[in-house]
């Protein structure tokens, strides 16, 4: 078992990085899915790795040990009702004459969620031509590069419609085994990074019609909140959407946000 100060030296270098806060449950967590890069390094006790990730300078063990402590849980179109408001809003905003639309997953992880953003985009426009761009973040590279390679086991497509499906899939087997993997059409809208949510301001620029940062704000303090919900504030246009997991709630920070609904807020 992981003693309780080489456990309090992680968390401190996990929340520094990434801006998640691990309790005190975490122990078990943390101490099992290090022993991954423990087995890989031939570390063999966690004081030893702890050591070994501190002296590394190139950053690169970082990025690993993130990678395995990060939580990554999605599905297509899961909390369907987000994806019927922005298939709503993208429509009419599309008869009205607009054809720049700017949308911004902050936690890809897997991509199922960029992914059901662009299948909805792509409906509610009714294939007319748009210039539409998504881009999708995650602190993990392992799940970024998941992501970008889009190809996914049949049980994960188990809530996408089958018209969807037969039209933003093709089917494949690869040794054996048979998969999905996403049209180039939706790939060619979505360009995925690494950013840390815990460190603002963004690179990126706006204005940003959506951003979804759904289920990851769980996993922060009122700190990290509020400076992310801040910078989520000024990169959406006036009138823009910022849609948060049904478990979160902004009202343990200060914000400037109009509360539409649980969960949905617009600037």
């Amino acid at each position: 078992m992981m003693d309780v100060k080489t456990f309090q030296q992680l968390r401190e270098i996990v929340y520094r990085n990434s801006g998640i806060k691990l309790n005190d449950t975490k122990v078990a967590m943390v101490s099992s899915r290090i022993a991954k890069r423990m087995r890989v390094l031939k570390i063999d006790n966690h004081s030893e790795y702890l050591h070994y990730l501190v002296k590394d300078k190139t950053g690169d063990e970082i990025t690993k040990f993130l990678d395995v402590i990060s939580t990554n849980v999605t599905s297509f179109f899961r909390e369907p009702e987000h994806f019927n408001l922005l298939e709503k809003v993208v429509a009419e905003a599309v008869a009205a004459g607009q054809t720049r639309i700017r949308i911004w997953c902050a936690a890809a992880s897997t991509g199922e969620e960029p992914y059901t953003i662009a299948m909805v985009c792509r409906q509610a426009a009714a294939d007319r031509p748009i210039d539409l761009r998504i881009l999708a973040t995650d602190i993990s590279t392992k799940v970024l590069g998941e992501a970008q390679e889009g190809v996914y086991l049949p049980e994960k497509l188990k809530t996408v419609p089958r018209p969807l499906i037969n039209k933003y899939f093709t089917q494949k087997t690869v040794a054996g085994e048979h998969l999905y993997d996403i049209s180039d059409q939706l790939k060619k809208m979505i360009v995925f990074r690494r950013l840390n949510l815990a460190k603002p301001p963004f690179p990126m620029k706006g204005p940003l019609d959506f951003v979804f940062c759904r289920n990851v704000m769980i996993y922060f303090d009122n700190i990290v909140r509020s400076g992310l919900v801040s910078e989520i504030y000024r990169l959406l246009k006036p009138g823009g959407y910022l849609i948060t997991g049904h478990s979160e709630s902004l009202t343990s920070i200060e914000n400037k946000f109009e509360c539409l609904k649980p969960s949905v807020f617009q600037k």
